[in-house]
């Protein structure tokens, strides 16, 4: 069981003031967004009409949740500089592929999910079996973003845990069910930059106590992780690293498998691009929000290397999750660390709106109205997304105690990624670029690929199978899923029947939907709305990067 946070902040009236004007702002665009939401799709996909600049920065925000927050700078503690390959190897490439490869499929198909397009792609088992995989995930995953609100909210406020998950839970509910995604998407454009303000003092001032960027490095070289704790690819060849990783691992495991798995089929993330006005924004959703991603290590990955050298008895009597709250106890003067604990309450909450508005689509459209009550009126629909959206908050309430046996919690979710996400992505990227894959193929691939990532990971906490550590394992595990899927889909895709080439146009590669309109709009042709022009920029910047820290 990860330890509490024996923190506690010397929080004052002007932090307790500022908390509370973020709070009233944020129910207040609830509010303001309820005006808008007249059907089904103001509520689920905003209507469908938000510029790209709003739906990049709610992409990048929608990521940077309690997890991305704790969990990056504990993987920093942890780990060290090799923390940096989740972003500019496993994170990067993938969102400028789903802006330039998927984005299109998704969005001019008007399909409201992910499961949805796999349904059809292949056939309504497959759909149901990945809404029924998602929706168990985003419950998780909401668990684990309510757990760590509620203990740095009881540790740095002294709120009993209990409160703390009731009161983050009502506030999350409240907003997302009064305006639906684009109550989320505003707050989470807002909780963008409230995250910004909170942390970069944090980070600066912390710099300032080791001595700058050097005396970092000293110190880093000093401490338990010593040399190697500064770089991101030195001994991957053997696996002589604190990672204890393989570059096989790290490119195929987490650069391929578990990183494109991630970006391009999570529907949490893929809903805000599809929220955006035009084919055009809808591609440059994570193109765009690529670009602050290449630079938020700087306030979560560095913040851990500060926090390692300045603390002691990591992984022992000190919980790798106590990084961020550590700093902000003695570094912050009042005010800053009122806007400091708002930005950690913001980045909770942004991360579970996610969860949660994926949740209520992907129940509402691709188990309840598809498969159990078809054929209702508009407002049914609505009114089951509400309850969705309440029974959603309701079940991630539950499941936050399973994330309290993980004292560094990416770890935890890194290996729900490799359930989830790494055999949807093999079975989607395949059925995109081969035609001839079947409906059955579809299901099947999709159900082994997960089942081989569960008996990957029970083999390894069973001593069957030595990964190393339990992050490797996520790497391999994601592996394995893949491979699995492939090899499935490919068999039964040489015995059964496929689907007619009229059924599949604009939804594989090299057949397009010749009824389709052209929604370009006035201005998506100048250079800077260019798609490819912007992707190859925020490749070229993750690869220069990479060449500050080898």
């Amino acid at each position: 069981m990860g330890s509490r946070l024996a923190v506690r902040l010397d929080v004052n009236l002007l932090d307790y003031v500022l908390i509370a004007i973020y709070f009233v702002t944020v129910l207040a665009i609830g509010f303001a967004a309820r005006k808008r939401i007249s059907s089904s799709l103001d509520f689920f996909l905003a209507g469908r009409g938000l510029p790209a600049w709003i739906t990049g920065l709610a992409f990048v925000s929608a990521n940077l949740g309690a997890i991305e927050i704790l969990g990056m700078a504990a993987q920093g503690v942890q780990y060290g500089a090799m923390t940096l390959h989740y972003y500019w190897i496993g994170a990067v490439p993938a969102m400028v592929f789903l802006g330039l490869v998927m984005m299109p499929f998704y969005y001019r198909s008007k399909v409201r999910s992910v499961p949805e397009f796999l349904r059809r792609r292949f056939n309504p088992a497959t759909q149901l079996l990945n809404a029924i995989t998602f929706a168990v995930a985003q419950v998780l995953i909401a668990g684990v973003n309510l757990y760590a609100l509620a203990l740095v909210v009881e540790a740095l406020l002294g709120w009993p845990l209990v409160v703390s998950v009731v009161v983050s839970a009502v506030i999350v509910l409240a907003y997302i069910t009064l305006g639906g995604l684009s109550s989320a998407i505003y707050n989470e454009v807002l909780q963008f930059f409230v995250i910004l303000a909170g942390l970069i003092p944090l980070t600066v001032l912390g710099l300032i106590e080791v001595g700058g960027f050097s005396g970092l490095a000293e110190r880093v070289r000093q401490s338990t992780l010593g040399e190697a704790g500064l770089h991101t690819w030195a001994d991957t060849f053997n696996g002589d690293n604190p990672m204890q990783a393989h570059w096989i691992g790290i490119v195929f495991g987490l650069g391929f498998v578990l990183s494109f798995g991630y970006w391009t089929t999570n529907f949490a993330e893929v809903q805000r691009a599809l929220s955006a006005r035009n084919t055009n924004a809808a591609r440059l959703t994570p193109i765009i929000a690529a670009y602050p991603k290449i630079f938020i290590p700087l306030i979560t990955v560095l913040p851990g290397l500060i926090a390692l050298v300045l603390y002691s008895g990591w992984g022992q009597g000190q919980d790798y999750n106590n990084a961020i709250p550590l700093l902000m106890r003695d570094l912050l003067p009042n005010g800053v660390l009122g806007v400091a604990v708002t930005g950690l309450l913001a980045s909770f909450m942004a991360g579970m709106a996610a969860n949660i508005s994926g949740f209520n689509t992907v129940f509402t459209n691709d188990i309840w109205q598809a498969h159990l009550r078809p054929g209702r009126e508009d407002r049914h629909y609505l009114l089951v997304g509400r309850v969705a959206t309440v029974v959603g908050v309701g079940l991630g309430v539950g499941t936050a105690f399973i994330a309290a046996g993980y004292s560094n919690i990416m770890n935890y979710l890194q290996t729900l990624f490799s359930f989830f996400n790494a055999p949807l992505f093999a079975t989607f990227i395949l059925g995109l670029f081969w035609r001839r894959m079947t409906p059955w193929a579809g299901f099947w691939g999709l159900l082994a690929g997960t089942v081989a990532a569960f008996a990957s990971y029970i083999s390894y906490k069973a001593g069957l199978v030595d990964f190393g550590t339990e992050l490797n394992a996520s790497f391999w595990g994601a592996g394995i899923a893949f491979g699995v899927d492939i090899a499935v889909s490919v068999v039964i895709t040489l015995v059964t029947t496929e689907k007619p080439e009229e059924e599949l146009r604009g939804l594989v590669y090299g057949l397009a939907d010749v009824n389709l309109e052209d929604d370009a709009l006035a201005g998506d042709a100048r250079w800077y709305r260019s798609p490819l022009l912007l992707g190859v920029g925020a490749l070229v910047l993750a690869v220069l990067a990479y060449g500050v820290i080898v």
